[in-house]
């Protein structure tokens, strides 16, 4: 099942459906959500009960979630301190049905109307071990202040560890970016789905460790909501996209790829690109590169066969193209290394008109493209896959390298949809963005993997997995994620 990363309307949208639709009532959904994030709380601390928590309610369900999560814990014998963050009198619904059970249950709630009812209640805040947020949920959608702002501003500076239900309060659904202050959470336990600033940057570094919590709704009912298409990739998902090898299996049933890539004093780049397309299963690579590149390349890679581009005065022969064209099979990967002289771009450019066969486009591949992006375009029959970093991205968009990062999913999504391409937009968070408006985040990777290199083995692995699925969208996720993988593997 996709795990759908949901937006606040989203997410409402699922609530209903479930509560109307499927039958199973709201209380239910709120019970199970203050269960949930306590198990998520005991998992990450295992001396929970031992603990003086602190929980933070608001006036709606978020607060509702929070009253569960005190009444679990004070059930199971934790030392536990309640607070409501504005007036009791306001909390309604299922929040206010929990409200009173804790009442009954002998549990004291503090309401903290006022600023100086925080500034009196504060030191009993700052005294516990831990703080549960529950004072916003995924209905925010403007920056918090007064009251708000100073109990986060507080929390915060406490450097009390802080676990928030659905999203650390201050953040909205509907962002990535702060939209105001919020709260620095150590564990965000989300409910159903995961939110977009829970993995995204810039937000997503105010969520901590993030868990996911089933409360009930069904997976068909998140993954029939209507609206934007995004997905977070998970390892389940990418493994179904394969299947083990028969045991009769030859190098022909695995694909051929035509790798053009390489020059003069970037010989690296074509070599770790091959190595990314024959380690990631492909049947036959081939590494087409300029002819006095050709014995460098030949020696570094007994594995890939070698074909010899003639160069002209600036860069490549674009008489070339006809050679290339004739010994293409599968797939075309191009870019890595190419370098950027004018022929170049030329053989680039007729490359990628003239192509039948899939193409993969990275790096030079992609500069040639630059101040002119519409002449990079997929059509019906012939997919195009387009790796970018934000510097390449903002060369294709007339944009800087900040613009880019600052909207990498929309810039992303806008230009495959607009150029029938698949955009792999590198980076913290890769996106892949597809021409149906679908894009899929990707969890795996790490800092590590910022050096040199690394999006050159990407391209070989895309054009790998291509010709081995025949799917350009599951080839993007799967050689994605494993690069990514492989990266946090070989973290010390």
């Amino acid at each position: 099942m996709p795990m759908r990363v949901l937006n606040a309307a989203q997410m409402k949208e699922a609530d209903r459906r479930t509560i109307d639709e499927i039958g199973i009532p709201s209380l239910v959904l709120m019970e199970n959500a203050g269960r949930q994030a306590v198990a998520a709380m005991e998992a990450m601390y295992p001396d929970l009960l031992e603990r003086q928590v602190a929980v933070l309610c608001g006036r709606g369900n978020n607060g509702g979630d929070g009253f569960v999560v005190a009444r679990t814990l004070v059930q199971r014998g934790g030392d536990v301190s309640v607070f409501v963050v504005g007036r009791i009198a306001e909390v309604r619904g299922d929040a206010r049905t929990n409200l009173e059970i804790l009442g009954r249950l002998g549990v004291t709630v503090v309401e903290i109307a006022d600023s100086q009812a925080w500034e009196l209640h504060f030191s009993e805040v700052g005294d516990c071990m831990l703080i549960v947020d529950a004072m916003f949920g995924t209905g925010l959608n403007a920056p918090v202040s007064g009251l708000i702002e100073s109990v986060i501003a507080d929390v915060n500076a406490s450097a009390i560890p802080v676990v928030s239900i659905d999203l650390p309060s201050g953040l909205s659904a509907d962002s990535a970016d702060p939209i105001g202050p919020s709260i620095h959470a150590s564990l965000t336990v989300t409910l159903a789905a995961p939110k977009l600033p829970l993995v995204l940057p810039p937000a997503e570094t105010h969520a901590g460790d993030i868990v996911i919590a089933d409360i009930g709704i069904p997976g068909d009912v998140l993954d029939g909501v209507d609206g934007r298409r995004i997905e977070l990739m998970t390892r389940s998902a990418m493994r179904e996209l394969i299947a083990p090898r028969t045991p009769d299996s030859h190098k022909g049933d695995y694909g051929r790829v035509l790798l053009l890539a390489g020059s003069l004093g970037k010989t690296g780049a074509a070599h770790l690109a091959a190595l990314g397309a024959l380690r990631s299963g492909a049947g036959l690579v081939t590494v087409a590169t300029p002819a006095n590149c050709l014995p460098i390349l030949a020696a570094m890679g007994p594995e890939y066969m070698t074909e010899a581009l003639a160069e002209g005065g600036a860069g490549l022969d674009v008489d070339g193209v006809d050679r290339v064209l004739e010994i293409a099979r599968d797939v075309i990967a191009l870019g890595p290394g190419l370098g950027q002289a004018p022929g170049t771009r030329d053989f680039v450019r007729q490359l990628v008109e003239r192509a039948t066969t899939p193409l993969v486009v990275d790096a030079d591949g992609l500069n040639a493209f630059a101040g002119d992006p519409d002449r990079l375009m997929g059509r019906e029959g012939r997919d195009v896959i387009i790796t970018p970093h934000s510097g390449e991205m903002a060369r294709l968009v007339g944009m800087s390298a900040d613009e880019v990062q600052a909207s990498r999913l929309e810039i992303a999504r806008n230009f495959a949809v607009a150029h029938h391409v698949y955009v792999v937009l590198k980076g913290h968070r890769t996106l892949i963005a597809t021409p149906d408006e679908k894009v899929f985040i990707n969890p795996t990777g790490n800092p590590g993997m910022a050096t040199g290199g690394t999006g050159d083995v990407l391209t070989g692995m895309i054009a790998a997995w291509l010709v081995q699925l025949l799917d350009a969208e599951a080839a993007c996720k799967l050689a994605v994620y494993l690069h990514g993988m492989a990266g946090d593997l070989a973290v010390p």
